[in-house]
């Protein structure tokens, strides 16, 4: 195994990211693994290599490097200050679905230029804040992503232009949503739009909700990590990519 750190120009700036390999030559199937709205830090490190251990090349950008320097916030921290969107809050404002999306045009260039990776399609991956921006890079750049997850994303389908479900029509990847329950960034009826959504548009899908885990059940370093639910969502996001990249 191995992670690099690299600098990746945007066009919009250098964006700081992580690159993680399993052990031996490869090459393997590329993935971009989209963080959620605590940014970078050790719980991602560790769930990026653990999906490069499954056999692939993982991409982890830091979709806040408009902001400049911060961090690592360590969650447990801010929930306790009580103070969450003072934290980060000007972090969460330097991105948005479309901007994280133009951004991923430099990620898939660089997939495509590593010698230690299959192309040309690839898979993406997000979480929180980082599941509508792996279905808007999915719906964004449809002729190089085979297969997409967003695991308790929030804001999936809304009134706003950037919303995700948007565009649905313009997605040939396959994709699985993952809902946390009793969530109010993503309560019933907005899954059943998204549901809808991804339904008219002919989208290979599937969308659950993971009964009694909240939202960011996948986050180790979350006081509402659920162990049996970040397996769960395991064994999803390697079995969607493992028959949609391989």
């Amino acid at each position: 195994m191995s992670q690099e750190q690299l600098q990746i120009e945007t066009g919009e700036g250098n964006c700081p990211a992580y690159f993680f390999t399993p052990d031996g030559a490869g090459p393997w199937p590329g993935v971009i693994f989209c963080m959620d709205g605590f940014g970078i830090r050790p719980t991602l490190f560790s769930m990026a290599q653990r999906l490069a251990d499954s056999g692939y090349a993982v991409l982890l950008p830091d979709f806040y490097y408009r902001a400049g320097p911060y961090g690592p916030l360590v969650p447990a921290e801010v929930f306790a200050s009580g103070d969450l969107m003072g934290a980060i809050g000007h972090l969460l404002a330097s991105t948005d679905n479309h901007r994280a999306a133009r951004d991923a045009e430099a990620f898939i260039t660089l997939l495509d230029e590593r010698p230690d990776v299959v192309g040309p399609r690839y898979g993406v991956t997000g979480y929180c804040m980082g599941g509508g921006i792996a279905l808007s890079i999915a719906g964004s750049w449809p002729k190089y992503i085979a297969a997409a997850a967003s695991f308790h994303g929030g804001n999936l389908a809304t009134d706003a232009d950037t919303s995700p479900h948007l565009l649905a029509p313009s997605i040939s990847a396959r994709v699985y949503v993952a809902g946390a329950d009793k969530d109010d960034l993503y309560p019933p009826e907005m899954a059943e739009r998204l549901e809808k959504a991804l339904t008219d548009a002919g989208v290979d899908h599937r969308c659950e909700i993971y009964s009694g885990a909240l939202h960011g059940f996948t986050m180790a370093d979350f006081p509402v990590f659920d162990v049996a639910a970040a397996e769960r969502h395991w064994r999803e996001l390697v079995g969607l990519f493992d028959g949609s990249l391989r």
